[in-house]
């Protein structure tokens, strides 16, 4: 075992402030974020500049990640940034029959260390991980093909508030029961009853962390905390395409846990070789007992049905919705939908796909507006919003697989198409695959095109149906979150009862609703502390990120009594 570099004195001296301020946040669901979104923030007390976080990550490029952890049989690698570049990064491969006992050695003394030693041990790994936001952000670009200032952001300081908010609802749900109770029974005439009461939370144990292509940090790190702070180990398997920023995340996870004391192997990467699919093999592991999952939803269910040994969190696909009913701001409603069905190249769980529409137009403050003049005007708007060359690559980032372009491309031949996908030149990345966003028109009445608009296209692809009513769109969008999931709603209306009957569908459909969004606060955003994002309520997602019941399941109370 590690000498201990990191006294707890110290871990929690500086740590606990944060703690508790994310427990208040949490409480109160007003803004809070202890990690800077502008990169100008970085650069002072230990953290890496723009400079520095380049340099550090183009010298990650064509070398070995080694991370010291138990079973490593090989070496493995071939990521290609969406942008072209190969990365050459090699990291290892585990024999499991060596790694997963390795992995649950370290955990009695984990499990004993206590809810809040774990919480300020998972908030110096999310500081150490802050503090080189510039290297991790280029690792995510490079991998997901996000733009840069997007990977900065999403992939950076929003993925830790995610790993922080999991970590405080972790430590309230594990702080609820006491350590100890004196319990006293009266018995009338006779001595009373007594007995002294020890609680302890006690891990499931090993939790896997299957990762995604686009958001390889921002959905991978509320599992990978919310196990380790309540005691699991947490093996990582990142998506194939996605390995850089979860390496280096298990990477700083190991360091630290090592300068505490604890066993580095609590923490570790489960990478594959090319075409190897170890993601069945490691989810029916007896070991696994906690997975959590992001990709599509034929594997999501997959992994419900047969992972039966775990406990298991899934966010899967989902044909997200939105009712343009009526408004007040019609063009602060165009420019909100616009950017919302650009950004990141719609490869976003939460990116509208369906937009309801009704075939005799909307009211607006500007008088009324057909069914073909809203999707005209709409397509105006992605239009002027991508006329820039620059500022397009800077929002649309690049195509992460060809899987999303040929969805993209497919797309044209289910409708009339109202506003064309075009190629975009990136000059720094001339490999780069840039496509603006496809709007298609559907008729909701047509058996043929629901087929269409009742599957998800992820990538850069929006229907804009044709629905009869206001009211027979609330009865589509409710039978689409019924039978399909949906991560996010939103609807424009400037009718009560139309408003009413959207929030009432949601409320019975369990999906999340954003109504009238016009400014700067988008449909396909949520904020960490504030936000939830999913349900676990609809075919979407069987959890929420983040809610007490993303935690409190990865561990159990054991009880031992003794008679005072």
């Amino acid at each position: 075992m590690a000498t201990a570099e990191l006294t707890t004195h110290e871990l929690i001296a500086k740590h606990r402030p944060t703690l508790d301020q994310a427990l208040e946040a949490i409480r109160t669901r007003a803004y809070w974020s202890p990690h800077p979104e502008h990169p100008k923030a970085y650069g002072e007390n230990g953290s890496l500049d723009a400079a520095a976080g380049k340099a550090a990550f183009d010298a990650l490029l064509g070398n070995r990640l080694d991370l010291g952890q138990a079973g490593t049989d090989d070496w493995v690698g071939g990521e290609v940034s969406p942008y072209g570049i190969e990365l050459g990064v090699e990291y290892p491969h585990a024999n499991l029959d060596e790694l997963l006992p390795a992995m649950r050695s370290g955990m009695r003394q984990w499990r004993d260390a206590g809810a809040e030693m774990r919480a300020v041990i998972c908030l110096e790994i999310l500081k150490r991980i802050s503090d080189r936001t510039h290297e991790f952000a280029h690792a995510v670009m490079h991998t997901s093909g996000q733009a840069f200032m997007m990977a900065f952001q999403a992939g950076g300081p929003h993925a830790q508030d995610r790993g922080l908010e999991a970590v405080a609802y972790a430590y309230v749900e594990q702080v609820r029961t006491p350590d100890t109770a004196e319990w006293t029974k009266p018995q009338g005439k006779r001595d009373p009853l007594a007995l002294t009461k020890q609680f302890t939370p006690v891990p499931r144990g090993i939790a896997l962390v299957i990762g995604c292509n686009t958001f390889p940090t921002w959905n991978g790190y509320p599992g990978l905390f919310a196990s380790l702070a309540t005691g699991n180990a947490v093996l990582v398997k990142p998506h194939p395409r996605a390995v850089l920023p979860l390496a280096l995340t298990v990477q700083v996870a190991r360091q630290v846990l090592a300068e505490a004391g604890f066993d580095p192997n609590l923490v570790a990467l489960a990478a594959e070789r090319p075409g190897e699919g170890i993601a069945k093999t490691l989810a029916t592991r007896p070991e696994v007992r906690i997975i959590d999952y992001t990709g599509s939803t034929v594997f999501g269910d997959w992994l419900e049905a047969n992972a039966r040994q775990a406990e298991v969190y899934t966010e899967k696909a989902g044909v997200n919705t939105v009712i343009v009913d009526s408004t007040d701001n019609y063009k602060g409603m165009l420019s909100n939908l616009a950017f919302s069905l650009s950004l990141y190249s719609g490869q976003m769980c939460t990116t509208p796909q369906n937009l309801l529409i009704p075939r005799d137009g909307i009211r607006t403050e500007e008088g009324p507006r057909t069914f073909d003049e809203v999707v005209a005007d709409l397509a105006r708007a992605v239009d002027g919003l991508l006329g820039d060359d620059a500022r397009a690559n800077a929002l649309l980032g690049a195509i992460v697989n060809p899987d999303v372009k040929a969805r993209l491309e497919a797309a044209a031949g289910l409708g009339e198409v109202a506003l064309a996908s075009r190629e975009i030149a990136n000059p720094e990345f001339p490999d780069a695959v840039v496509r603006t966003p496809v709007i298609v028109k559907l008729d909701g009445a047509k058996p043929d095109d629901e087929a269409a608009y009742m599957s998800e296209c992820f990538g850069p692809v929006s229907f804009a149906v044709a629905v009869d009513s206001a009211a027979d769109a609330v009865e589509l969008l409710r039978r689409t979150v019924r039978e399909k999931g949906a991560m996010t709603v939103g609807a424009y209306t400037t009718d009560e009862e139309v408003e009413q009957a959207v929030q009432e569908a949601c409320l019975e459909e369990a999906a999340q609703l954003s109504l009238n969004l016009t400014g700067g606060v988008y449909v396909n955003q949520t904020a960490a502390f504030s936000d939830f994002h999913g349900s676990g309520g609809n075919p979407a997602a069987n959890s929420a990120l983040c809610d007490g019941a993303f935690v409190a399941n990865r561990f159990r109370v054991v009880e031992v009594r003794r008679e005072a």
